[in-house]
């Protein structure tokens, strides 16, 4: 410091240079803030678009979760209609199967006068054959026990054994699978 300087004029040169001093703090501090807010925003935004990828992904894995279920849904009810497509018309040659099995187990009676011809039996056999390849199975019920779920019971009879007492005795009208399911339950007699 200089010796011809009043005390006054230093205090107001080091005012000066401590408010030179200052706006450079400033200047760098706003320079800092600007900086900051910048780094903010970004990251900021940064955030908001990590989260609205994680929800566009999201939703992507649900759709595509949602399309594979459509997809084996509409393939297990294709599979159930073509398993099925042909029920309606078995169902209507059932009536005709069931003559056909009358009229041989009748010609075939010891007191029948009249023998089945041999063509009779062929279209019988083909007709049987082509509905047994469709997929359509008689349910085997002579002789087993009497089920409410599986058979519908016409009447009751006197058992004519002890053992088929609560058993079906005889098979009036013979039920059927289609592709394993009951289309057609079987009309049965039980021994009591």
């Amino acid at each position: 410091m200089s010796k011809d300087k009043s005390p006054e004029v230093i205090n107001s040169e080091e005012e000066e240079n401590n408010e030179a001093a200052g706006k450079k703090t400033s200047k760098t501090n706003s320079k800092k803030t600007k900086k900051n807010k910048k780094e903010d925003a970004l990251s900021q935004q940064i955030e908001e678009l990590t989260e609205e990828r994680d929800e566009l992904k999201n939703k992507f894995l649900r759709k595509v979760a949602e399309f594979d279920n459509f997809k084996k849904r509409t393939s297990r009810e294709r599979l159930d209609l073509l398993g099925s497509a042909a029920k309606e018309t078995i169902i209507s040659m059932l009536p005709v199967l069931d003559d056909f099995q009358r009229a041989i187990k009748a010609a075939n009676d010891d007191t029948s006068t009249e023998p089945v011809s041999e063509g009779v039996m062929l279209v019988y056999e083909k007709l049987n054959s082509t509905l047994l390849q469709k997929g359509l199975k008689p349910m085997e019920t002579n002789g087993e026990v009497f089920d409410a779920d599986l058979h519908e019971a016409i009447t009751e009879i006197p058992a004519p054994t002890e053992d088929l007492k609560g058993k079906i005795v005889d098979t009036v009208e013979t039920g059927y699978y289609l592709n394993d399911k009951i289309i057609r339950f079987p009309k049965v007699v039980i021994g009591k």
